[in-house]
């Protein structure tokens, strides 16, 4: 048994198979529609049935994690007698992480015997994922818990993040484009290919017309700057676009043949209300993080 715990945040975007598989402790975000608020389960049910609320009109709001909820969440992994990683979103994307450094301080104060760590994985959403797979199949391999901090420090930037989304509409309403652009944009078909540089932040690395030009985009990226494919395993996240998720993971099979594989995995609700149906994200290692 592992000396010490991996626990993370639904916003990894993996089913929730992998972390009841792996016995991961999870912390789960909320969402709401209207008046009502959801745990996010992670299930393939209730992201599917979220996509096709969206595209019919239906508004899903979320909200940070609050500093007393973390605070129970760690209390609890902390009593184990173990010392624990904790692995959410980047600083930069995620409105939380200073309620879960706050939370981290008070449990110190009360285990000084063991240690809760909170790294700015500079991820988000399946780059997140990625790390979580890759520590969590370290930790089993038998991986000290100093180690593998150390590993996810001199590995984290080396996860590739590369997105492009099918709606400008829901980046207008979360702040990333204006409401001219938006609109603009809708009307000439202008799909956005974004990236996540080493600062953690969502960017605008290119503007295409049309989605198999964003889908190509994204294509071109990873050739640019994927780093020994021999083994190993990508992730690709969609919101509600199955097809063009596959059209990329054959692509990638075809051009890589000695990839470890591909996964294909629905685009968890959280990361999904901000950016709408038609996302598709893809996640892999490369040397460095660049446009």
């Amino acid at each position: 048994m592992a000396e010490y715990i991996i626990a993370a945040a639904s916003t990894a975007d993996l089913p929730d198979a992998f972390y009841r598989k792996h016995n991961i402790p999870l912390i789960r975000y909320t969402y709401s529609i209207g008046m009502d608020t959801f745990e996010d389960d992670c299930t393939e049910e209730s992201r599917a049935k979220a996509y096709q609320d969206m595209r019919g009109g239906t508004v899903y709001t979320t909200s940070m994690i609050n500093e007393e909820t973390y605070y129970r969440f760690f209390r609890g992994l902390m009593e184990c007698g173990k010392n624990v990683i904790y692995l959410d979103m980047s600083k930069e994307m995620s409105s939380s992480f200073q309620a879960s450094h706050r939370a981290a301080s008070r449990i110190e104060a009360e285990f000084p015997e063991q240690r809760l760590v909170l790294p700015d994985t500079r991820c988000v959403s399946g780059g997140l994922g990625l790390l979580v797979r890759e520590c969590v199949r370290r930790m089993e391999e038998g991986m000290s818990f100093q180690a593998l901090l150390n590993w996810c420090e001199s590995n984290k930037l080396h996860i590739m993040h590369r997105f492009t989304v099918d709606d400008l509409n829901y980046l207008k309403r979360g702040g990333r484009v204006s409401n001219a652009s938006a609109m603009i944009g809708s009307m000439l078909s202008i799909k956005p290919v974004l990236y996540v540089p080493d600062d953690g932040q969502l960017t605008v690395s290119a503007k295409v017309r049309g989605r198999k030009a964003a889908l190509n985009n994204l294509l071109e990226g990873i050739r640019r700057d994927i780093t020994a494919p021999a083994g190993q395993h990508i992730m690709i996240n969609h919101a509600d676009c199955l097809s063009d998720a596959n059209w990329l993971r054959d692509r990638l099979l075809e051009e890589y043949p000695a990839l470890g594989g591909v996964d294909v995995f629905s685009l968890g609700v959280i990361i999904g209300a901000h950016c709408g149906p038609g996302l598709l994200a893809v996640f892999y290692f490369g040397d460095q993080r660049k446009p």
